[in-house]
């Protein structure tokens, strides 16, 4: 971590748009040096936390640090950050050496030293030598590099992404996030990052905070929320779940999970200190496997196939069982189960997870 990374704290943030509070007395720590992911759906007040942090919009109570300093009465000009907005907003009259070193003539710096941190920052993102191409000579990627290396050249204390990868295809995406990240890494600048895209977040972030109704819901890393969600919304959100219900039964190490017509005994793989009764489990995808349905056994579903899609590598299923409707996949090379056909589902234990706060 670099000396100039800084720590970004929230002490109890609202905003209120008249009368709708977009933002409900947030507390929230961003670490120096790392990527911090804003996720939740439409409306639940992402876009909203990072104006506030950049200074477009005034809190209407609560107060925004930057390290040591207390940044909240302070205009955006004056917050030191660099912003990557989701429409690249380049000037098309300047080229690609213009745009980047805008600011930089601004702040009055010197046309030597503004030329070599323009290199620089290009050489950063795979653009040294395009200075002098305009923005409608380049591809919807490459108007992207330039506008994180336009940022970027001001070296400030936060930057700030708003949706940044939204305009690009999706084949270029998956490279864009990776440049991302990478940038971010190399920089060590504390960053805050606003997307809807689950997959993006989880391949971005060292962190991810979930947000929603403009409260936070969980807060941590990647890993964390997917495995160890703590609410049923965090489990729907963050990947693909099945939330289904089931009775915690057992004690000690013989401990039971009855779903539907099967009895998991979960004393191998799962240690919960959860009572006994209703519970909610979440059960991804990838921990649901599909056999024929003379594999049936007192541990395993009953199913009937509703639905399947062909997606190339792997099958997607939709599987009809006394839980619900429970999604999904096997590799295309196992075979495919036909619609309407009976068959064996099986829960590895050891990847259920009980949601703490069901």
């Amino acid at each position: 971590m670099s000396d100039s990374s800084i720590k970004i704290v929230l002490k109890n943030v609202s905003k209120y748009f008249g009368k709708v509070c977009a933002l409900n007395a947030v507390d929230i720590e961003f670490a120096p040096g790392t990527l911090t992911t804003l996720l939740g759906p439409s409306g639940c007040g992402k876009t909203t936390l990072l104006r506030l942090v950049s200074g477009l919009e005034p809190v209407s109570s609560g107060e925004i640090w930057f390290g040591d300093e207390n940044v909240t009465d302070l205009s955006a000009t004056r917050r030191d950050i660099g912003m990557v907005f989701q429409s690249y907003a380049l000037f098309p009259h300047m080229s690609v050496g213009q745009n980047v070193g805008y600011g930089l003539g601004v702040l009055k710096t010197a046309p030597d030293e503004t030329q070599e941190r323009v290199r620089e920052v290009l050489e950063m993102v795979d653009m040294d030598g395009y200075q002098n191409r305009y923005p409608d000579e380049l591809s919807g990627g490459q108007q992207q590099r330039v506008a994180v290396a336009r940022a970027m050249v001001l070296r400030p204390k936060v930057l700030l992404f708003d949706e940044p990868l939204s305009n690009i295809d999706s084949k270029l995406r998956r490279s864009m996030r990776d440049d991302i990240r990478r940038l971010q890494q190399g920089s060590k600048i504390t960053s805050i990052y606003v997307t809807h895209d689950q997959a993006e977040a989880l391949a971005v972030s060292d962190e991810i905070l979930i947000m929603r109704k403009g409260a936070i819901e969980q807060q941590g890393p990647p890993q964390s929320l997917y495995h160890h969600p703590e609410t049923a919304f965090v489990a729907n959100f963050i990947g693909e779940s099945n939330v289904v219900d089931a009775e915690l039964l057992g004690e000690g190490k013989t401990r039971q999970l009855v779903l539907g017509d099967a009895e998991i005994n979960i004393a191998q793989g799962k240690k919960t200190t959860r009572q006994n009764g209703p519970v909610k489990l979440s059960l991804r995808p990838e921990v649901i496997e599909i056999a024929p349905k003379e594999e049936i056994s007192p541990q395993a579903l009953s199913g009937l196939i509703v639905q399947s899609a062909y997606m190339g590598p792997v099958i997607e299923y939709s599987i009809e069982t006394k839980v619900g409707i429970l999604f999904t996949r096997a590799p295309a090379y196992a075979g495919q189960f036909q619609k309407k056909e009976e068959v064996c589902v099986r829960i590895r234990p050891e990847e259920i997870i009980i949601i703490p706060n069901a």
